[in-house]
């Protein structure tokens, strides 16, 4: 389907006026089933498809023959639902009638919004309607499959060729993309002049997660927490990030979010300094963009039958848990309910000081169907009694060792014979990618043999963690500052660690009554006994002691 279509009344040839039902021959029509073919006897020309047209004339290839079942779509403001027609996945278009029947998108179209009826591609889980819904087509083919068949669907009046939904249950489908934690205009202070290089992966993440929201035409995207790194950040920062959520905001996705603990809600948020929505270029009454506060706890979003509540403070320590008293299981506004929350699940004596804190037995008992939690920069799924919860974790890593950071979920929500599933998907946005590497340094000829080797995996994307193992020749000279200094300007990020063993000596001792017998004998005595009492660093200081002293006692040239 054209991208934005909007619905246009079947086209008559000039000189004929109307439409005359008296030369279109009908087919006939299975309950639940409409044909969407029919044949202009006057002149004729056999059958043909319906036509439409986005933005300028769309001429579309032929459709299937075959009646194919309906499915269902709610319309923004509920009642009488839209249509979806899902045809063979192979056809080359589809076509779209108003639901008004004529074409035209009647008084309270708006884009997604007008509630067509949609021909052409199979409409698949994840789908999105000119609605702005995601298509959920039910399973099966033929009456059964539709609920509330065993009425006509076609109807034909005037100059009017329609397909007309009857009222039936709001579409069971729910797709969301969830991600928190952006951190946009961080600093990075320690990472000195690599910080403008990372703010800008940051962004480029944020860029890449709407990308994917917009591919995967989602219903709602969710930003849990900490879209900007602080509340001090200059208008071009923020128009920036509008922009981006204003691309979401014409494709008529909806999105939501709360402020975090660094973008905290207080008297100078960022939030409060400028208005995101007017930034991103949409009128004031308006619940394509919406901020959840302390004075706005919650959003009703009828477009896609969701409630989603914002459960925020305007302190950074929350006076209580967000879910203390907090029950959405009586809700019916909307069929989904979503929660949004900043903060730590609690693990004894790991998250008694965090300014956020909830419990898991509080999750089961909020009646909500998805939880969509920031705070922490690691992708975690998990189930507490019926509620799926999940922290997406940052898109882009913050800090150079978030090494579990980069994602985004996609997540859907569904409900057939009255069991509801949430299924979450993890989707890579970021580009930080991480290595760890452990080499046997008995296999390391010499520092530079090493940093030759290091080279060959040069990615500036990459932030790769180096550890040596192994016992460790007396002939390796290695000083890992000067080697992670020469590896620098070819990666992202570089590390190399030295925990090989120095050797302990082989073969014969010289006589304990020679200086080296004597040297060697007392080294390795105190060695045994700081392992053998689990002082692993005293004993690797006194092996590496061992290790030149055999050096300068065989009149070999040793640097410290």
């Amino acid at each position: 389907m054209a991208a934005q279509a909007d619905p246009e009344p079947a086209v008559v040839e000039p000189g004929q006026g109307r439409l005359d039902l008296g030369q279109v021959l009908l087919r006939p029509i299975a309950e639940g089933e409409v044909t969407l073919l029919f044949e202009d006897l006057g002149r004729r020309r056999g059958l043909g498809p319906v036509g439409h047209r986005a933005g300028r004339l769309d001429l579309l290839g032929q459709l299937g023959t075959q009646a194919i079942p309906l499915g269902f779509e709610r319309g923004p403001r509920g009642g009488e639902e839209g249509v979806v027609h899902t045809a063979d996945a192979t056809a080359p278009g589809n076509a779209v009638i108003g639901r008004d029947g004529g074409g035209s998108a009647g008084p309270d179209s708006g884009g997604r919004d007008t509630e067509p009826v949609t021909m052409g591609d199979e409409a698949v889980a994840g789908e999105r309607g000119a609605g702005g819904s995601s298509l959920a087509p039910y399973p099966g083919r033929g009456p059964a499959a539709v609920p509330g068949h065993g009425r006509t669907a076609a109807c034909h009046a005037g100059r009017q060729i329609c397909a007309r939904a009857w009222r039936s249950h709001p579409r069971p489908m729910l797709r969301l993309l969830h991600t928190a934690d952006v951190h946009l205009g961080a600093r990075h202070a320690d990472l000195g002049e690599q910080a403008a290089t990372q703010r800008e992966r940051q962004f480029a993440a944020f860029r890449a997660t709407v990308e994917l929201a917009l591919e995967e035409r989602v219903d709602l995207f969710l930003v849990a927490g900490d879209l900007f790194d602080s509340n001090t950040q200059p208008r071009r920062s923020v128009e920036r990030a509008a922009s981006e959520l204003g691309r979401l905001a014409a494709a008529k996705i909806r999105t939501v979010l709360i402020p975090g603990t660094h973008d905290v809600y207080d008297r100078s948020s960022v939030y409060r300094a400028y208005d995101l929505g007017a930034l991103a270029g949409l009128p004031a009454e308006t619940d394509l963009l919406t901020v959840l506060t302390p004075e706005r706890p919650e959003v009703v979003l009828p477009a896609v039958d969701a409630v989603v509540f914002g459960l925020v403070f305007a302190t950074k320590r929350a006076p209580h848990s967000p879910l203390a008293g907090f029950d959405a299981s009586k809700e019916d506004r909307a069929r989904w309910r979503i929660g949004m929350i900043h903060g730590s699940v609690a693990i004894p004596g790991r998250t008694d000081s965090d300014e956020v804190v909830v419990t898991k037995d509080e999750i089961a008992a909020s009646g909500l169907d998805y939880l969509a939690l920031g705070h922490w920069h690691s992708t975690l799924v998990a189930k507490s009694g019926g509620v799926q919860y999940a922290y997406s974790g940052a898109p882009e890593p913050v800090a150079l060792d978030q090494d579990q950071a980069g994602r985004v979920l996609l997540v859907t929500l569904d409900e057939r014979a009255g069991k509801r599933t949430v299924v979450v998907e993890e989707r890579q946005v970021g580009r930080t990618r991480f290595e760890k590497l452990d080499l046997d340094a008995a296999g390391v000829a010499s520092q530079p043999a090493l940093i030759s080797e290091l080279l060959t995996r040069a990615d500036p994307d990459l932030v790769l963690d180096v550890r040596l193992t192994g016992v460790r020749p007396d002939e390796l000279d290695l000083d890992t500052d000067e080697v992670e200094a020469a590896l620098a300007p070819s990666f992202l990020k570089v590390r190399v660690r030295d925990q090989s063993t120095p050797a302990l000596s082989e073969g014969p001792l010289p006589p304990p009554d020679t200086i080296v017998g004597a040297f060697v004998r007392n080294l390795e005595g105190q060695i045994a006994e700081l392992e053998a009492a689990d002082r692993t660093a005293e004993a690797a200081e006194l092996r590496d002691a061992l290790r030149l002293g055999r050096l300068l006692l065989a009149g070999h040239e040793v640097s410290l």
